[in-house]
């Protein structure tokens, strides 16, 4: 089984779909599927490493804005994900400025985002990061 694929699906079940951002957010990225490294990286090269911290940590989420993730992310990025979900760029934005910190979240332990998805260790921590077990 497609590790990745495997891991997405589990995360879609415990976020939920958010309205068709997670099929979305693959594009975010230069690389094939869901990539949260690459999606974290391109946040912290864009002036975002406060907010990812706080994401990633344990304690409350740091807003971030729909512009603030435009610029980080680039508008080519965004549009190509309102494209996938049928909206128009500043709504595609928006709900990303809603979903990302509890995207992040979620999928992350301690303040390091799960690498199991890519990253070699055993499936079954992703499994239990996941759900908290």
């Amino acid at each position: 089984m497609d590790l990745l694929k495997m891991g997405q699906d589990l995360l879609g079940d415990k976020v939920g779909d958010m309205g068709g951002i997670m099929d979305a957010l693959s594009g975010l990225t230069d690389g094939n599927g869901l990539d949260l490294a690459g999606i974290t990286d391109k946040l912290k090269e864009g002036g975002l490493g406060e907010q990812l911290s706080s994401w990633l940590g344990d304690g409350d989420n740091a807003p971030v804005s729909a512009d603030q993730l435009t610029n980080a992310l680039g508008a080519d990025k965004i549009g190509e994900m309102a494209s996938k979900l049928g909206v128009d760029a500043g709504a595609a934005a928006e709900t990303l400025s809603q979903a990302m910190p509890s995207l992040l979240d979620k999928f992350s332990s301690g303040g390091n985002l799960l690498e199991s998805v890519t990253g070699g260790a055993d499936p079954m921590d992703l499994v239990k990061g996941l759900f908290g077990k």
